[in-house]
């Protein structure tokens, strides 16, 4: 039963498999292998079939406690799991530390990926076009103007890397381009350099350089020369981490167009803010924006700008569509008009559709251009896109199901045959607790959070979904203690635990408990990492 990449922490198989948090001491781990030695040593069977599960189990136990008890190997475990221990790594006084055994892997690493790093190169660019209506309806033509901007990264050696990028632009009947070279150098693991050379119209070449000034700062420093008329570009950035979601900068430049620019922003799990305040010698503006996710698919956006020239204010939308795409809307007013805006972002390529709606504030197209593709929205979403997302999740998981139904079917033998040799131990376990009144798992299920919401809802689970659920009322009631109590360690994946196992891998799961304690009906339902500690008086029936 290995872990799922990604399906929650990592490296917690063992633990559960011994019934054991992820800080249990020696002592305790000595503990709990010589409680489950004695339920699945051989020597205790006599029957040949139970005798050879017994063997397999206690072979699983033994494995568990010789990567645990072993200090050095328990904290590569810790770090990068089973595929740690399979690495290669030789174990011995030199790594005995959890940070030099992490320094160590990710050696390994490098030197396995290091021809891939060295021959890695990352593209990125965008593609901006400026589309008008009212231009195509006077007749003349829908394009308004058009840039494209691309650049190539690539790493040279351990230090040094290369870009290489240009652009282009077309406005009406004007337009220019450049070409730009950056050369990056990395100094020491606090700072760096770029040197810079760019050629078009407006051709210059500079150097800059970057230093963490402590955890939590840095500043940048920069020369920048025009090969047209020759000024002279000087700038200065401070950026500071305000906590650890939050960080603040100040930029300064002096030259031909001196300013000074004060900026924030917020990144958190559910959002994303940001504002600045720009005060130049010709001009002034201030940006804000905010962005929160609905989900891990879907989020809203509204920004505005104010300043000498600008006034606007953008609201919209945008959706992820696959695992490097994501598409968005966006509708904004001000004072250069009304305007549709498309994008559409994979990796790190972006493509950007501004339409021009109208010139001229109006407040009736203002509001139709407003409402009619919001309702569409919402009516494509209902009828067409929600279904479809739908039907193409039941489509993935009756696939995902058939590919792992050997798996499945395997585990499920494996977890039959471990609960076989819990029964006479869990029997006389739970006569005691019916005895004292003590604690009785009546019913448990684990397995599918959708099938067990059905089952809530129907009281019985379909038949599609029955084999995404395993009964374990077995080994959580070999689990009880003497003393009445149950606990399941936080963090800690259920399906290792002896006697379990992952109906439906890469599927969310949940653990729905009934139990009885002192005459009274309790209930429960767990996530997979999460908690359980029985009997509590809040979960009273």
């Amino acid at each position: 039963m290995k872990e799922a990449a990604g399906d929650g922490p990592p490296n917690r198989e063992l633990y559960a498999l011994l019934h054991l948090s992820p800080e249990a001491s020696d002592e305790e781990i000595r503990k709990a292998y010589r409680q489950w030695a004695q339920v699945y040593h051989p020597d205790k069977y006599q029957a040949p079939q139970m005798k050879e599960i017994a063997t397999e189990n206690f072979q699983r136990i033994c494995e568990a406690y010789e990567i645990l008890s072993d200090e050095s190997k328990r904290q590569i475990y810790d770090i990068y799991g089973m595929e740690g221990l399979t690495s290669g790594l030789e174990l011995g006084p030199k790594l005995n530390k959890a940070e030099e055994i992490k320094e160590e892997l990710e050696r390994l690493r490098r030197r396995k990926e290091q021809e891939k790093v060295s021959a890695h190169v990352q593209p990125s660019g965008s593609i901006l076009a400026n589309l008008s209506l009212p231009q195509f309806l006077e007749g003349g033509g829908v394009m308004r103007g058009m840039a494209m901007s691309s650049e190539v990264q690539t790493q040279i050696s351990k230090r040094n890397a290369i870009a290489i990028g240009g652009n282009l632009q077309v406005n009406g009947n004007s337009g220019g381009g450049a070409a730009t070279v950056v050369l990056r150098h990395q100094l020491s693991s606090v700072s760096s350099i770029e040197f810079m050379a760019s050629a078009g119209l407006r051709s210059l070449i500079g150097v800059q350089t970057s230093r963490h000034l402590s955890l939590h700062s840095t500043a940048t420093m920069g020369i920048a020369m025009s090969l047209r008329d020759g000024s002279i570009n000087l700038s200065n950035s401070w950026t500071r981490q305000l906590s650890e979601t939050t960080r603040g900068n100040i930029q300064l430049v002096l030259g031909p167009e001196s300013a000074v620019a004060v900026g924030w922003q917020k990144k958190e799990e559910k959002l994303s803010a940001a504002a600045e305040i720009k005060i130049g010698t010709s001009s002034f503006g201030a940006t804000a924006h905010y962005t929160h996710r609905f989900s891990a698919k879907s989020h809203g956006r509204i920004s505005g700008r104010v300043g000498s020239s600008n006034l606007e204010i953008e609201i919209g939308g945008g959706r992820k569509i696959s695992q490097f795409s994501t598409v968005r809307m966006l509708y904004s007013v001000g004072i250069q008009g009304i305007f549709w805006k498309f994008e559409l972002h994979r990796g790190d390529q972006k493509l950007i559709v501004p339409i021009l709606l109208s010139r001229h504030l109006n407040a009736v197209i203002a509001t139709g251009t407003f409402a009619i593709p919001t309702s569409l929205y919402f009516l494509l979403k209902t009828f067409i896109v929600k279904p479809y997302y739908l039907k193409r999740e039941k489509q993935k998981a009756l696939e995902n199901v058939k590919k792992t139904s050997a798996q499945v079917q395997e585990a499920r033998a494996a977890a039959e045959k471990a609960q076989q040799l819990l029964q006479n131990v869990t029997n006389r376990k739970r006569s005691r607790q019916l005895e004292t009144g003590g604690l009785v798992i009546t019913k448990a299920v684990y397995g599918s959070q959708k099938a067990l919401k059905k089952r809530d809802e129907l009281g019985e689970v379909k038949d599609e979904l029955a084999s995404q659920v395993l009964d374990v009322t077995l080994p959580l009631n070999f689990l009880v203690g003497d003393s009445g109590q149950l606990k399941l360690h936080e963090g800690v994946k259920k399906s290792g635990i002896m006697g379990f196992c992952d109906p439906c891998p890469g599927e969310p799961k949940k653990l729905h408990v009934e139990y009885t304690y002192h005459g009274e009906r309790y209930e429960v339902i767990v996530d997979d990492y999460e908690e359980l500690l029985l009997p509590q008086g809040a979960q009273k029936i």
